[in-house]
């Protein structure tokens, strides 16, 4: 990035420390930025602004809002019994799109992670322990990614409700819809296994 101005140069840096942004990417879209009329370009610099001081987690759930309860815990259509535990705002919205749940969610905001320093203190389990207690629940599913550390972090939180007496449930992880056996790795293929169904 040498022979670029500071200013762009520091503009393309941003943008290549979001993920999934790669360094080209990155360059692309600051020199878009530059293209943009000033209008524009101050009205996307305002969103980032707003955006920033106007979300915050909803009080219920700890999803993403803007107001003090998100839509999703404020609607009298979703029932109170079944709470979907997820890793973050972005699970909640693959859930969303599929229109079938109606349940609630709970976001934990990470997943505990002992070599990343990231333990159970610093995600939001403790909010979940007390919505537990102040809510008759019949089932918690467990919706964290079959990554060691979505394992773990479910497994966890299991042990935590046990004595709660509220059926905890994981989602069934295997062979997707239209994939071949021999293509699955063994992890995939042994997840698919244990999840098997009676027929």
């Amino acid at each position: 990035m040498s022979g670029l101005p500071l200013p762009l140069r520091k503009l393309t840096e941003h943008f290549a420390s979001l993920p999934g942004i790669g360094k080209k990417t990155a360059q692309r879209l600051a020199f878009y930025l530059l293209d943009m009329p000033e209008e524009q370009a101050k009205s996307f610099a305002d969103s980032i602004l707003e955006a920033k001081k106007a979300i915050h987690n909803c009080k219920v759930c700890q999803n993403f809002t803007d107001k003090e309860i998100c839509d999703i815990c404020a609607s009298p259509d979703r029932t109170d019994k079944i709470i979907c535990v997820v890793e973050d705002p972005k699970d909640v919205q693959a859930f969303e799109r599929l229109q079938e749940y109606k349940g609630q969610y709970h976001v934990l905001h990470g997943l505990i992670s002992p070599l990343d320093g990231v333990g159970p203190e610093h995600i939001k389990i403790k909010e979940l322990l007390q919505r537990l207690q102040t809510t008759e629940v019949d089932e918690v599913i467990m919706a964290t990614n079959p990554t060691i550390e979505g394992e773990a972090t479910a497994m966890y939180i299991s042990r935590l409700l046990k004595p709660l007496q509220i059926r905890v449930s994981r989602l069934a992880f295997g062979i997707p819809v239209g994939g071949e056996l021999e293509y699955a790795d063994n992890v995939t293929l042994n997840k698919a296994l244990e999840n098997r169904m009676t027929m």
